[in-house]
């Protein structure tokens, strides 16, 4: 009988850290600061009658995409994905045997490809995206993303989304947020797939986006992708993105290098609270580990400015207990 008395007290003292445990929106980060700091920012926004009170229509939420909510080396996986089509292209385009970046990508050279930067993934994306209407280009997408596999994982891209930060967009929307993603991808690669893998609309994505133009192609109109930039949707044209698109300026802002330091700042420049956060790739073993000098997703003036405005840096190696969703 002492026994089972003691048993049932055992129980009544843990059955509330059992429910705790259950109702924790964010089960994929560890106990530490970051995910104290997301708690508290989310809690006093969303606490009517508080000082800090947001409300609803003016809770946004911003996320880069490449190394955000998804991983983004050896080479951004729109650039894996340019590659392909520059391998089905080339019979076309005998001058790209010689021409970089395209030789580098016949070469199999990813070094090469990154090397070029942001100037040689620009030429690539122009180069395999344009002459396509909008509806060819999303089934090429699709196809695409549906069967590819990167190259040192072999996953699936869309397996290589990030757990906790799926639980992040969940939570979030549950506390009133609307979700978008800027990244410096393009919008209409981005489009075809985010709503299904990160719950976020079309409408919700923005993008570097290219030029459009209406035709008539066999009596039926279509929109047809043109080589021509409109919009660079990355470093200082962040914040341009996210006026043109949304409007509002965010309260939170998520990013992972110095291409997302302008859209960081512009949130943190807004006249009530906000908080910015830094996706600290830290991880060697489980994912990868870099930042000041990396030709990809390079964070080193964004170190810099984390560190001297207080904004939270998340170390993938230690606030996270996984880094890709179960069985993935």
């Amino acid at each position: 009988m002492k026994n089972k008395i003691k048993s049932l007290v055992m129980l009544s003292l843990l059955s509330p850290f059992a429910v705790m445990a259950q109702n924790d929106p964010l089960p994929s980060w560890n106990d530490t600061a970051p995910k104290a700091a997301i708690v508290a920012f989310v809690e006093k926004v969303t606490k009517a009658g508080s000082s800090d009170f947001v409300p609803v229509p003016e809770r946004i939420a911003v996320f880069d995409n490449d190394g955000t909510l998804w991983s983004e080396q050896p080479v951004y996986f729109q650039g894996l994905f340019a590659i392909d089509r520059v391998k089905a292209l080339a019979p076309q385009h005998p001058e790209w045997q010689t021409n970089e970046p395209f030789a580098s990508i016949l070469k199999g050279d990813l070094k090469g490809l990154a090397a070029s930067g942001e100037k040689g993934i620009a030429q690539l994306l122009a180069a395999t995206h344009a002459g396509m209407t909008t509806e060819e280009f999303t089934k090429t997408v699709n196809d695409w993303i549906a069967t590819a596999k990167h190259p040192k994982t072999g996953k699936l891209y869309t397996d290589m989304v990030y757990q906790p930060m799926l639980e992040l967009l969940t939570y979030l929307r549950a506390n009133g947020f609307k979700t978008f993603i800027v990244s410096g991808g393009g919008i209409d690669f981005m489009r075809p797939w985010a709503e299904r893998v990160y719950g976020i609309p079309p409408e919700q994505v923005i993008g570097s986006s290219g030029g459009l133009q209406f035709e008539m192609r066999d009596g039926k109109p279509v929109i047809v992708k043109l080589p021509t930039l409109v919009l660079n949707d990355d470093k200082e044209g962040k914040p341009v993105g996210i006026q043109r698109h949304i409007g509002r300026r965010p309260i939170m802002a998520f990013g992972n290098s110095d291409g997302d330091l302008q859209m960081l700042q512009w949130t943190a420049a807004g006249a009530g609270p906000s908080f910015c956060l830094y996706v600290h790739h830290t991880d060697a073993a489980r994912e990868w580990a870099y930042d000041r000098q990396s030709h990809i997703g390079k964070l080193d003036k964004g170190l810099d400015e984390a560190a001297a405005k207080g904004w939270t840096v998340v170390s993938m190696k230690d606030d996270w207990k996984t880094i890709f969703p179960p069985g993935k």
